[in-house]
């Protein structure tokens, strides 16, 4: 199934494309937003990361099938990718979702605004059961995120993270927490 477009009241999430490289970059390469995310994305982020990332690793994923990614735009500016948000298929109707916003753009609700049509898609569409999600325990605004989008803790994990340190928490999201929360 290809990625669908997807619409909020202040967002559209559309399919990433190589397009979207110049503002991926622009948005994503900097420390308040990669301290905090896995050792596997380089520091400093180099001046064609974000081409180098989507070209090499995000585009044949989402060609094989295994991967849904979304560029994060504004209404009133569709072809700035202000950030994304990526799910993976796994085995047994499992899967794992990701994501990242602007710093200019965190703590305004866009990317709990963003992830339920995401959620949607997910759950009735993909027909997923259950996904996990992760953080860098020091990643207050993730956590937030979580827990606003029927994320429910599971466990301490370890992951090696820019920030120095090794623990991160790992969460289940199903489609009966997410519903949840649209209830309240």
């Amino acid at each position: 199934m290809k990625t669908p477009t997807l619409e909020t009241a202040r967002l559209i999430l559309r399919p990433v494309t190589l397009e979207d490289a110049p503002s991926i970059q622009k948005h994503f390469a900097h420390w308040d937003i990669i301290k905090n995310l896995s050792t596997a994305v380089p520091w400093p982020y180099p001046a064609d990361g974000a081409r180098t990332f989507l070209q090499g690793t995000i585009m044949p994923q989402v060609e094989s099938g295994d991967t849904h990614v979304w560029a994060i735009t504004l209404k009133d500016k569709p072809n700035e990718a202000i950030g994304m948000i990526n799910f993976r298929l796994k085995d047994s109707g499992k899967g794992n979702r990701g994501f990242w916003i602007a710093r200019e753009h965190q703590r305004q609700g866009l990317m709990s605004e963003a992830l339920d049509p995401v959620h949607d898609f997910i759950f009735n569409m993909l027909g997923v059961e259950s996904f996990t999600v992760c953080n860098s325990i020091s990643n207050i605004g993730s956590r937030r995120v979580k827990e606003k989008t029927g994320a429910v803790y599971m466990e301490e994990v370890e992951i090696p993270h820019h920030t120095g340190g090794n623990k991160s928490e790992k969460w289940l999201v199903t489609k009966e927490s997410w519903l949840k929360t649209l209830q309240v």
